[in-house]
């Protein structure tokens, strides 16, 4: 590689190694403060870097919630891929998900109060959200992992026939993912609070769901 090329190469890895820290500064005062309360010093701070410098690469505090979020669906892509990728059949990569929707219910409450807060920080803006093309990517992606996942149910044989497979399992998945996400929030809400453990109530809902769609 010649010294120019050289030279522009660790300029963007630089470039990307400052927009990494200032994401994960982000990530780590959102947790704290919410994103209302938040403000765009408190993460220049948070980063050790000058106000200055982050506008120069977020120049608007919606951009930066956006960066976080799409950042909180990383890992969720990097697991349904596996899914998609590891052998088995339809029935046993969804069953596969539903597990994953129960150990992250379990693991990242954070995670999960953050993608509801974003979401309906985004719902309630009166103005177009600025950078959500970025969070739609991601979301973008997890679907049609998703799709592909199930079209492989179209023909292994291992999902009823006699079912519209890609509206039942797009919905059911869809009612797993936001049941677990409510019981997450709800943990804290003596009001809401259960004496059927959140787990337990996931296996059930899941088995419910997998018997439902199973080919005996």
């Amino acid at each position: 590689m010649d010294p120019k090329s050289r030279l522009e190469k660790e300029r963007l890895e630089g470039k990307q190694k400052r927009i990494i820290e200032m994401v994960e500064a982000a990530d780590r005062v959102f947790a704290r403060k919410g994103l209302e309360k938040t403000t765009m010093q408190d993460i220049a701070d948070e980063a050790s870097m000058g106000i200055a410098t982050l506008f120069r690469y977020f120049p608007k505090k919606d951009r930066i919630i956006v960066a976080v979020a799409a950042k909180a669906l990383e890992s969720n892509l990097v697991v349904f891929q596996e899914v998609l990728e590891k052998p088995g059949t339809c029935y046993e990569k969804i069953e596969h998900l539903f597990d994953t929707f129960i150990v992250f219910n379990e693991q990242k409450e954070s995670r999960i109060k953050f993608l509801e807060s974003f979401e309906t920080y985004v719902a309630q803006s009166t103005e177009p959200f600025e950078g959500m093309e970025v969070y739609n990517a991601a979301s973008k992606q997890l679907v049609d992992i998703y799709y592909q996942i199930i079209e492989t149910g179209k023909t292994d044989g291992s999902i009823r026939t006699d079912i519209p497979i890609t509206d039942t399992l797009s919905t059911l998945s869809n009612v797993f993912g936001i049941f677990a996400k409510k019981l997450s929030l709800h943990r804290s809400i003596l009001l809401l609070e259960s004496n059927v453990p959140s787990e337990t109530q996931l296996l059930i809902l899941k088995n419910i769901f997998l018997s439902y769609i199973k080919n005996n």
